[in-house]
């Protein structure tokens, strides 16, 4: 498996790559924001309560968890919410994983479009987060259960430049944005006509 490179940090990207709860919530935390922000922000969460882990997180003071979630540099743009979704997201991996986040991809050997079926259950994913998310778990994490690409979607399909998901080094991570920035470009056009 390749060394992930999602932050372009390699302290932040090692703790993605060795821990899976830090790399969903690294998902959860990409909106509105620069995709490596996002990735980034477990590794400033480790940082300020020690480790990235669902029932670390869940069990914490939701008032002192968002006051780490601010401090400067702040985890995301929107640090109020986003604690809550965090904490929100720890709290279902606890009740519906007993705090094993990669029981979503591994409890019952499920296959990918089950997969993204529990993905979709999970507290700020979405469709298309959701499958975002399971092409990165394939393409980069070796999480390949039976019609997971199908089950991505777009998202899924080999040498595309789309997501989070084809980000493997400096060069793919400029594609990937200039994707979303022709995306945006696109939907602005199609809204205005």
């Amino acid at each position: 498996m390749p060394t992930l490179q999602l932050v372009q940090d390699p302290d932040a990207d090692a703790l993605l790559e060795s821990n899976p709860f830090a790399l969903l919530v690294g998902m959860l935390l990409d909106q509105q924001i620069p995709m490596e922000t996002a990735f980034a922000g477990p590794k400033k969460l480790a940082d300020r309560i020690g480790k990235v882990d669902a029932v670390h997180i869940a069990e914490y003071n939701p008032d002192k968890f968002a006051e780490k979630f601010s401090e400067t540099p702040a985890v995301h743009r929107f640090p109020g919410s986003m604690a809550k979704r965090v904490q929100a997201l720890a709290q279902a991996v606890v009740d519906d994983y007993d705090g094993d986040v990669t029981a979503i991809w591994t409890g019952g050997d499920p296959d990918g479009p089950e997969v993204l079926r529990r993905l979709k259950r999970l507290p700020g994913f979405g469709d298309q987060k959701a499958r975002i998310f399971l092409a990165l778990l394939g393409k980069q994490y070796g999480v390949t259960p039976e019609g997971w690409r199908e089950a991505a979607g777009d998202y899924g399909k080999a040498g595309t430049y789309m997501s989070v998901a084809d980000v493997v080094d400096a060069g793919s991570l400029q594609k990937v944005r200039a994707y979303k920035k022709d995306m945006k470009a696109a939907a602005k056009a199609a809204k205005n006509k």
